[in-house]
């Protein structure tokens, strides 16, 4: 009996076509007992459903805010008879057969609400609204009610119900995020994570255990047996962020289950688990655990009590493909697994590797008696294939090769095209048109955002956030250039504000390593970084290696302000020497004097020139020589008279006037 067909699949790493895992996180399952179809929501938003027998593109949906409101979980509701059109009476023969296909797909979003999307229909059923105030981590279906249960990080879990729409309660469920959740395959117990397990019970809504174990964040929860916790014999799994054991817990009823019975060894942090109980005593549980590096790991064990020892796996698997570059040659490269599924027979197993945009699907035999195994695949041989055979509903239509097709959404759509009449003779002439640059489209963007009277739009800003990711991920230095030299701070904190969060360490680093480079080009690095610390403050202080991943920025600014002080002073002195200079380069410099006289004047009388007598000057200065010496003459007498009369004021000054001569003599 299979376990996971409910069980919430949260997101799941990209890896590059190099092998290295990015650090994005897209979901990805396959639909129960079937599992005929494959679910996955790529980097844009778009949700596509692949058939895994015919290895095509079945469905494809876009969301109407799929870059604003990512998706972060994917769930298949429970198998059910559909109704498809008037319902015809069935034979005799046809009495006891009863179709039941994957419908319905729960798809929770960053902004706090689930869009339920019908796989019979096409289209979207119902969206459900205003009961969590936080992006949405996990979605459960009740195996036979209609009713939903939801986990988000407002630390709470919501019962939905389908008919109307609505939510029938809402309780708090832990002091953190809810990032898991699980239904018991009978409907009537819950499983829900953050950093505790607990176990709920959906009638009186009330904790009926607690374990607890995990030192980070619990990311993924599966019941592995059916029987109830009264027995003793129920059992369920869970693994953490960061961890690599994947614990089982057993239910027991004197409440002696405060650790874990089993753990399974793992290379990384568990994405994706597929589960199948054994119908006998005598055959195990077949355990198979998809990993964030790409690999895949089975299990076998009968789940009858502790095991002191963790268990290895039974097998690995790892998918390669053959190098595309010239310098890699036939070199195996690593290709991730997706998502892997048991079947009923123990000889294959249902593969999902590649890229989530067009990921192959195959179903491989497995030889258990190998511990390790690795497949060799041609990737792109199996892409052109598959690219050449695909029957879509999207229709691509025959154009012209030269002719200029612009998509909408791109930089660029918002200009209509209109053909003028010398327009074909120049595309004759001139070379074949080819299609834009992501360069072009941008400068193409920055310029329509410069026109008079045309701001910057909301899909500037979405397509910078994504073409940073882009960039990030690829590694791509004219898409980062392109999208790190913005100056405009409106720009700058929309677009850190839409990223999503495990892209903000990449991020960090990137604006760390250019901060080291040009000093021109740490200026627009500092209003990134202002901005990335300004809005995720509180994403970066949960990581615990914050310390060691920022080091490197912490040491180059404490270096660079170290020196501040002393350059500022430096730059005071020489931007005074500099003022000097240039003051006494601006003065006006004075020239030499010229002693010649610019203009003479000659004085001469009437008489001189009559006379004609060159004896006259002679004899004027002789007569200047008798008027100075009458000129001295008067000069004494005039000194003789003031000395007098400054005598005779004396005694008056001194109060001798009013006595009498006489009695200046008898005094005397």
């Amino acid at each position: 009996m299979r376990l996971v067909e409910y069980a919430d699949v949260r997101t799941a790493p990209v890896m590059a076509a190099d092998g290295g895992v990015s650090s994005l996180m897209l979901p990805c399952v396959f639909s129960p007992k079937s599992h005929q179809y494959l679910a996955l929501c790529a980097q844009d938003g778009r949700l596509r459903i692949w058939n895994a027998d015919s290895k095509t593109l079945h469905q494809e949906y876009v969301p109407s805010a799929h870059l604003s409101a990512s998706c972060t979980c994917i769930v298949w509701g429970p198998c059910r008879t559909t109704k498809e059109g008037p319902q015809r009476k069935k034979r005799k023969s046809e009495a006891g057969q009863t179709a039941e296909k994957p419908d319905l797909l729960a798809l929770g979003t960053a902004t706090g609400s689930i869009l339920i999307y019908s796989t019979v229909k096409g289209s979207l059923q119902c969206t459900l609204d205003g009961g969590h105030n936080a992006g949405v981590n996990c979605v459960q279906w009740h195996p036979e009610e209609s009713v939903l249960y939801s986990g988000s990080d407002d630390t709470h879990i919501a019962e939905w119900d389908l008919q109307t729409g609505k939510t029938r309660c809402k309780w708090k469920a832990d002091r953190t995020s809810v990032t898991s959740l699980c239904m018991s395959p009978d409907g009537k117990w819950l499983l829900s994570a953050g950093m505790a397990i607990k176990m709920w019970e959906l009638e009186t809504k009330a904790v009926y255990r607690k374990f607890t174990g995990h030192s980070t964040t619990v990311t993924t929860l599966c019941f592995a047996t059916t029987r109830p916790p009264d027995s003793n014999g129920l059992y369920f799994l869970s693994g953490a962020a960061h961890d690599r054991l994947l614990s089982v817990w057993q239910v027991r009823t004197d409440g002696k289950d405060k650790n874990s019975v089993v753990s399974f060894t793992l290379t990384d942090e568990p994405k994706h688990i597929d589960l199948l109980t054994s119908n006998s005593k005598e055959e195990p549980m077949r355990l198979a655990v998809v990993c964030k590096d790409g690999q895949l790991h089975l299990f076998e064990h009968f789940l009858n009590g502790p095991c002191k020892k963790p268990l290895s796996p039974v097998c690995s698997v790892q998918v390669s493909g053959v190098g595309t570059k010239a310098s890699e040659g036939d070199t195996p490269v690593p290709v991730p697994l997706l998502a892997a599924t048991l079947s009923s027979d123990k000889q294959n197993v249902l593969l999902a590797y590649g890229s989530h945009l067009q990921p192959v699907i195959e179903r491989a035999p497995v030889n258990t008696s190998e511990r390790h195994i690795c497949l060799i695949r041609d990737i792109c041989a199996t892409l052109s294939l598959s690219l050449d055979t695909a029957i879509t509903k999207v229709k691509t239509p025959v154009v012209n090769e030269k002719s200029k097709i612009l998509v909408p959404g791109l930089p660029g759509h918002q200009a209509p095209v209109k053909a003028t009449p010398s327009e074909p003779e120049k595309r004759k002439k001139g070379p074949s048109s080819t299609e834009m640059t992501i360069e072009e489209r941008l400068e193409l963007s920055a310029a329509e955002g410069k026109g008079p009277g045309k701001g910057v739009s909301s899909l500037q800003t979405d397509s910078f956030a994504v073409l940073l990711v882009q960039g990030l991920e690829s590694k791509d230095n004219t898409i980062l250039n392109k999208v790190l030299q913005t100056r405009k701070e409106t720009l700058i904190r929309n677009t850190v504000a839409r990223l999503p969060l495990p892209a903000i360490l990449p991020l960090v680093e990137e604006l760390s390593t250019r901060m080291q480079g040009n000093p021109n080009s740490a200026i627009f690095m500092v209003q990134w970084l202002k901005a990335v610390l300004t809005q995720h403050t509180s994403y970066l202080s949960s990581l615990p290696d914050l310390v060691s991943q920022l080091g490197r920025l912490y040491h180059m600014i404490e270096s660079r302000v170290k020196w501040y002080q002393q350059l500022t002073r430096l730059h005071g002195k020489l931007h005074l020497l500099m003022t000097q200079v240039a003051t006494s380069n601006s003065a006006p410099r004075v020239s030499e004097l010229d002693h010649t006289a610019k203009l003479v004047y000659e004085e001469s009388s009437e008489e001189d020139e009559a006379s004609g007598d060159e004896g006259l000057p002679e004899d004027d200065s002789d007569n200047w020589e008798d008027d100075d010496e009458e000129e001295e003459e008067g000069m004494d007498t005039t000194e003789k008279h003031t000395d007098e009369e400054e005598r005779n004021d004396e005694p008056k000054a001194n109060g001798d006037s009013d006595l009498d001569p006489e009695n200046e003599s008898e005094e005397e």
